[in-house]
């Protein structure tokens, strides 16, 4: 008796450590809003928060579309600045995989000025490739929660 009240527990324990079923534990984690792309699996099969954008197809806007202070901001990334944020310039990991995949360091993130913000703001511009390129470029305006490509 005592062995299969044992057995019973340990069959009933590991159902609720494994999530009840084939990728019962990636389930809860993708509901509570967070990516869970597993090893080798391509970012456009997994959920993305809201408005985002799968690392394959991001939208395209052209520079006509963005509003006067990222065009400002492409401009400064060309000169190579000066930038108004110390941030500015620096490593963007990518580590949401919404852009297209690059080896570390080839994406740098830039503000975007927001007209009446006290502080950074919400929206930048992601540039790839070496310094003062604007050629591989993204927009966000949701602070990295889904990108436009920027085209010509």
């Amino acid at each position: 008796m005592k062995r299969a009240w044992a057995f019973s527990c340990i069959l009933a324990l590991s159902a609720i450590l494994g999530g009840c079923g084939k990728g019962g534990s990636q389930n809860a984690t993708q509901e509570a809003g967070a990516s869970a792309a597993q090893p080798g699996q391509a970012a456009s099969e997994t959920p993305v928060a809201s408005g985002a954008q799968g690392r394959s197809a991001p939208v395209a806007i052209t520079r006509a579309q963005l509003p006067g202070e990222a065009v400002e901001t492409l401009r400064l990334i060309k000169a190579g600045g000066p930038f108004p944020f110390s941030e500015d310039g620096v490593l963007f990991r990518n580590s949401a995989a919404l852009l297209p995949e690059h080896p570390r360091g080839y994406y740098h993130t830039y503000t975007v000025r927001t007209p009446g913000s006290t502080d950074r703001g919400l929206r930048r511009i992601v540039c790839g490739g070496p310094r003062k390129q604007t050629g591989d470029c993204y927009y966000t305006d949701d602070y990295y929660v889904s990108f436009k490509r920027i085209t010509e």
